[in-house]
């Protein structure tokens, strides 16, 4: 368990959190709760395209929110299939606050296509946002480090290493990546003091279900619920934590056990 205060100091970028009620939203109340300053981002235009849609006001909800609460945090929009927009994003972390020691990649791009509409089109799309802009945060995060405590990274994968997903290929491949990148970035930036660690939310509450989905997936679960956002959120603040900081290369599922039967 992390400590209230135990991020103060620590300057953290949580890409994905443009809805209230998603995990990138949880992970940047609990890490602005325990003193982090947070630059929030969003890209609105993706979720707009999905069935669960975009929330507009969700973003600088969120920011209010966390300075009325008496913490720091600023919000960047930005399309991360751009391949300028990571260094972007970094950029503006190290002008808000002055250094960025944590990397939270919580943004993904979802695709629901089966073998048969795959398109080239949209898989080089999920590459692009899911897979190479986590990379080029990555490289920008680690360049601009100086070697303070506090360094760290946090991928999120999907459960396509624990079951099949064969109507979203182009989503759980780029996905896929990020769980093989991890041990090897980890062991790349374990010397420079920073830690990469990947996190497999399973499913997740983020208002996205049907009831029968939602039944069904609380029947199979050893836990007998969903995970939810602050289940997650509670894992990536340990990984970012100093009690974390021999912790690296893992690819690690906060899921009630879904993973343990699957």
């Amino acid at each position: 368990m992390t400590a209230a205060g135990s991020m103060r100091g620590r300057a953290v970028l949580v890409t994905g959190a443009g809805r209230r009620i998603a995990i990138g939203a949880a992970v940047v109340r609990r890490l602005a709760a325990e003193g982090a300053a947070v630059l929030v981002h969003s890209w609105s235009p993706h979720d707009a395209e999905q069935p669960w849609g975009a929330d507009p006001e969700g973003p600088a909800s969120l920011v209010d929110e966390i300075r009325a609460g008496g913490g720091r945090a600023e919000h960047v929009s930005v399309d991360l299939a751009d391949p300028g927009a990571p260094a972007r994003l970094v950029a503006a972390a190290r002008e808000a606050f002055g250094h960025l020691d944590v990397l939270i990649a919580n943004h993904a791009r979802s695709s629901a296509q089966s073998l048969e509409q795959v398109t080239a089109e949209e898989i080089d799309l999920c590459y692009a946002v899911n897979t190479r802009a986590v990379l080029l945060l990555t490289q920008a995060l680690a360049a601009q480090h100086d070697g303070r405590p506090g360094g760290r990274v946090v991928l999120f994968t999907s459960g396509q290493y624990h079951g099949a997903m064969p109507g979203e290929l182009p989503y759980i491949a780029s996905k896929a990546a990020l769980h093989e990148l991890t041990p090897s970035l980890a062991a790349h930036l374990m010397p420079r003091g920073i830690t990469v660690n990947c996190v497999d939310p399973g499913p997740n509450d983020t208002g996205y279900a049907d009831e029968a989905t939602r039944a069904a997936v609380t029947a199979r679960n050893p836990g007998r619920r969903w995970s939810t956002p602050e289940d997650t959120a509670k894992l990536v603040a340990w990984l970012v934590s100093d009690e974390a900081e021999w912790v690296t290369g893992q690819t690690i599922a906060s899921d009630g056990g879904w993973s343990a039967v699957g």
